[in-house]
């Protein structure tokens, strides 16, 4: 043991004897003999070193051989190589319209409510307007862009603001409307648009003692239409009879209803209250299936992602960061999916495509719109671009897909709101491709049409079915290049029955009725004889 601690020492002192030398005598000496210096000093220290460490040589020897060997591996095996999808959408971008083909002019509400104040068909779009006494809301016909005249008729029969409203998706000629004055309303929208203001509802729907901030139609069920109010109440209609049956609401006073999902079949019913708690529950009955358990997710706007068997909400974070959230529906206890998106302010609206499964999220009061790509596997949701403006949108509404143009390969259309400017801009979400006029059968599978799988009497016995597919391919035939107006078809019509009166009488009567009827599709065509 001395003789080690001898040794020990006399290394040290032999190792600091020799730098000392080196320090002071190597600096006067040419690069060469500098060379010579340095490895004779090293050698007696190197010797010493393996005399007190007999493994260190090998192991320096190994770690050099490390350092200077390269390795390779195969492409394949590399891990970005596994974790790259390739996408059909990657190449998605949205092209505004121009002013022209613009709804400019309109009086868009400056309510603070969370929802999206417009409505669009193939036929129509409705949009909530700001109004002096009262509430209306404007409705055009789907081609009646530009300049839109600010003593345009509206639908102005509520006493209160109006908050929200929603077309039938099985009658493109019927809407409801909920507002402040606590009633939900059914209007009939004349074929030739509305020419006047229209005050009287075809039906007038009570039930809540509060003002009515939520509704929606039934995906499948001809009509059944839904509401949410303040009061806490939940109520499925049938407003064809006006049979009310309210769902047994279970929330605790202070859970107010933020947003109400149903699933592709309307089996399900999904909701959001401000207790910021995602809960699934029977439409028919109202027993609550499913909770959320998550604190780290404050949950506003909810969305059954259909197809796929999950569930979105949008809401924050703990750190008040914009976040999305993916659920199983059967299992709230534990989200499968969780992501920050940033630290705005304004509601995250997700809008869903099943036919592409293609998500798209957009902030009220931001000027962008972000696209991502679903799955029923990890990672769940894949990020793709999104489309950006410097006007910030109010409220968006959306075209059903068969009121898509597919000869320009237009995936999605929104119609943003966009207040500051009185603006209700059309944005098309388009795929690139190079044969555009050409049907793309792998983008337009068959979709949801518009007509109803059922009658509300047998989703009331407990019937679910899905819904109605439809094609979207354009009919091969040849159209007529002069086509001709409702007026025309209707004196056809008229023309073709009056071959079996033969009474004078009921000739007049037939043609009084044809007059009321096409009064206001008949076109007065410039004579041209003269």
């Amino acid at each position: 043991m001395a003789r080690a601690q001898t040794q020990e020492v006399q290394h040290s002192s032999g190792e600091l004897l020799c730098a000392t030398a080196l320090n002071s005598s190597w600096r006067n000496q040419p690069d060469q003999q500098q060379v010579e210096t340095i490895t004779q000093v090293r050698g007696p220290i190197a010797r010493a070193r393996n005399e007190l460490h007999p493994g260190r040589e090998e192991e320096e020897r190994q770690r050099k051989q490390k350092r200077t060997t390269r390795t390779t591996k195969p492409v394949a095996s590399m891990s970005w190589r596994s974790s790259f999808r390739c996408s059909k959408f990657r190449h998605i971008f949205g092209k505004s319209a121009t002013k022209e083909h613009s709804y400019d002019g309109v009086p868009i509400t400056r309510s603070v409510h969370d929802n999206h104040y417009c409505s669009a068909n193939p036929c129509f779009i409705a949009v909530v307007t700001e109004c002096a006494g009262g509430g209306s809301f404007l409705v055009l016909p789907i081609h009646h862009t530009g300049r839109v005249d600010p003593q345009h008729p509206r639908v102005c029969g509520h006493s209160g603001r109006v908050l929200d409203v929603k077309w039938n998706p099985f009658d493109d000629y019927c809407i409801a409307s909920c507002s402040e004055d606590c009633t939900v309303k059914i209007w009939d929208i004349p074929v030739c648009g509305v020419q006047q203001n229209l005050t009287k509802a075809r039906k007038t729907l009570i039930g809540h003692s509060r003002r009515v901030g939520l509704i929606e139609w039934h995906p499948t069920a001809e009509n059944l239409l839904l509401s949410a109010a303040y009061d806490y109440k939940v109520i499925i209609r049938y407003p064809v009879r006006v049979v009310l049956m309210p769902i047994h609401h279970r929330y605790p006073s202070e859970a107010l209803l933020l947003s109400v999902s149903f699933n592709s079949d309307g089996s399900r019913l999904a909701v959001t209250s401000k207790d910021r708690h995602v809960r699934v529950l029977d439409p028919r009955t109202g027993k609550i299936l499913q909770v959320s358990s998550s604190n780290s997710h404050k949950a506003n706007k909810v969305l059954y992602i259909g197809g796929l068997k999950l569930l979105l909400s949008t809401g924050s974070s703990s750190w008040n960061h914009r976040q999305i959230v993916l659920w199983d529906p059967d299992d709230l206890s534990e989200p499968l999916y969780e992501e920050d998106l940033d630290g705005s302010a304004g509601v995250l609206f997700p809008f869903y495509d099943p036919d592409t499964h293609m998500l798209y999220l957009a902030g009220k009061g931001d000027g962008n719109i972000r696209y991502y790509e679903l799955s029923a596997e990890k990672p769940y949701i894949s990020y793709l671009t999104e489309y950006r403006s410097l006007l910030p949108q109010k409220g968006l509404g959306v075209m059903p897909k068969r009121g898509l143009d597919v000869t320009a390969c237009e995936i999605f259309r929104f119609y943003r709101l966009i207040a500051i400017k009185d603006l209700v801009e059309p944005l098309s979400m388009i795929i690139p491709r190079k044969e555009s006029g050409i049907f793309q059968e792998d983008l337009y599978p068959m979709t949801a049409g518009n007509q109803a799988a059922m009658t509300a009497q047998e989703w009331l016995l407990g019937v679910n079915r899905g819904p109605v597919l439809m094609s979207l391919k354009p009919d091969p035939r040849v159209p007529n290049p002069y086509p001709e107006t409702p007026a025309e078809k209707g004196l056809v019509r008229q023309l073709s029955s009056l071959r079996f009166q033969s009474s004078p009488a009921a000739v007049t009567e037939i043609g009084q009725d044809f007059i009321e009827e096409v009064k206001c599709d008949l076109v007065i065509l410039p004579d041209i004889a003269g």
